[in-house]
């Protein structure tokens, strides 16, 4: 017997998955949040509001079609445990801390310097 898809409740789950209050997801949509909450009720929905709704999750309607928590689990256990992702580009820093470090502290002996130079005009 196939399992029944149930496109409400893996709306739900994505949105909870981004972080996302029910509310928030129906100011994007320019809907309420009691809509929201009887979307994510319906066992179908229409493609055209799937469509608007996946948007807003960042997904495609397909994504929340074929959604299922097993394959973000494996998804992840897959990427983010091998250890060999981790030389991925994806992972590196664009830019060098230090560098940052030192300009922020420029910037900050510059802002020290220009009370000082305030401080002393007050004299």
């Amino acid at each position: 017997m196939a399992e029944t898809v149930h496109i409400g409740k893996k709306i739900s789950r994505l949105r909870e998955l981004r972080g996302m209050k029910q509310d928030a997801l129906a100011a994007e949509l320019g809907i309420t949040q009691q809509a929201i909450s009887k979307l994510e009720q319906s066992e179908t929905v229409e493609d055209e509001t799937l469509e608007k709704v996946a948007k807003v999750l960042g997904v495609t309607a397909e994504a929340v079609k074929y959604f299922s928590e097993d394959s973000i689990f494996n998804n992840m256990n897959n990427n983010f445990h091998d250890h060999s992702t981790l030389n991925n580009s994806n992972y590196q820093c664009t830019f060098n801390p230090i560098d940052k470090v030192v300009e922020l502290y420029e910037r900050l002996l510059q802002s020290e310097r220009e009370k000082i130079e305030l401080l002393k005009g007050r004299q």
